[in-house]
């Protein structure tokens, strides 16, 4: 099963037998009060970085949020979807919790964009997957509904399951429905990361269907916070994980993700792994003499 997203000049295939696809996460003030301020104030220099840095890095499609308390959030997230889509040549990934700010950037898009995203209640239902079907986008269903973030696989699959079968009702292909198995932090449940690989696993194997996640959640409250995320994406990855919305910018993230792709065979004679390396060699060689003054 593939999920295509594009932009106006680029594609984006997602697929278990592909490369693993980065959506950059950047773009997204929550948690970055220096970026709010910015955006709220009509300065999107740093939202201009931060997009050519995540391009740079490898990131295949980039997550845009402007959810910001007390601004105009549709006016905002159009602005800045158009702004990044003229200076990167990459998909977009929406991300808003405001029907009215999805449909805003989905009017601002050119291509075929992903919402992020839609849940199991019936009232978000009804609202995105509609829109979702308009627009001709991809989206996707994170596996929680009026219940709760539920601890127990079978019922998150089962929710998972739910929103597949609502979206084919509005006639989107299965295949532009992409999972989140939700991914909590680990200090807080011990045993999410175990809760994710076996629904990565049964989503693969029994809904057929692509998968994504919040990587950097796993980690929140734990010291060095990016080798957990970049331990938990490479195992993530082994268990089915398509794609991930997370920093590329990190070196950790980076090598974890090539390194699994090679292990995966996705590398075909592991030349990316190589280029990669070969790239990262000057940097490393700086660090060392450095280190050695």
């Amino acid at each position: 099963m593939e999920t295509t997203i594009s932009s106006k000049t680029k594609t984006v295939v997602i697929g278990p037998d592909r490369p693993f696809t980065i959506i950059g996460e950047r773009i997204n003030p929550t948690g970055r009060k220096l970026l709010a301020k910015e955006m709220a104030a009509g300065d999107f220099s740093r939202v201009e970085r931060d997009a050519r840095a995540q391009v740079e890095a490898g990131a295949h499609m980039l997550d845009v949020n402007a959810g910001i308390p007390l601004i105009d959030e549709p006016a905002v997230l159009a602005q800045t979807i158009k702004l990044v889509q003229s200076i990167t040549d990459v998909p977009i990934s929406i991300d808003s919790s405001v029907v009215a700010a999805l449909e805003a950037g989905l009017e601002a898009v050119e291509g075929k964009a992903l919402v992020n995203s839609v849940t199991g209640e019936e009232e978000r239902l009804e609202s995105v997957l509609p829109l979702v079907k308009k627009y001709g986008a991809a989206v996707i269903g994170i596996s929680n509904d009026e219940s709760g973030i539920s601890h127990d696989p079978d019922v998150r699959f089962a929710v998972a399951k739910k929103i597949i079968e609502r979206a084919m009702d509005y006639g989107i292909p299965k295949e532009d429905v992409i999972i989140d198995p939700l991914v909590l932090p680990v200090g807080a449940v011990q045993t999410s990361g175990r809760q994710v690989f076996t629904l990565l696993r049964r989503i693969r194997e029994e809904l057929d269907v692509n998968t994504c996640c919040g990587a950097s959640n796993v980690s929140f409250g734990l010291p060095d916070r990016h080798s957990i995320n970049a331990h938990f994406l490479s195992m993530a990855i082994a268990h089915g994980l398509t794609s991930a919305i997370t920093n590329p910018v990190r070196a950790e993230l980076r090598t974890a993700i090539k390194a699994a792709d090679m292990l995966a065979g996705h590398d075909e004679y592991c030349m990316a792994w190589i280029q990669y390396n070969r790239q990262m060699q000057p940097k490393t060689e700086v660090r060392a003499r450095k280190q050695r003054v």
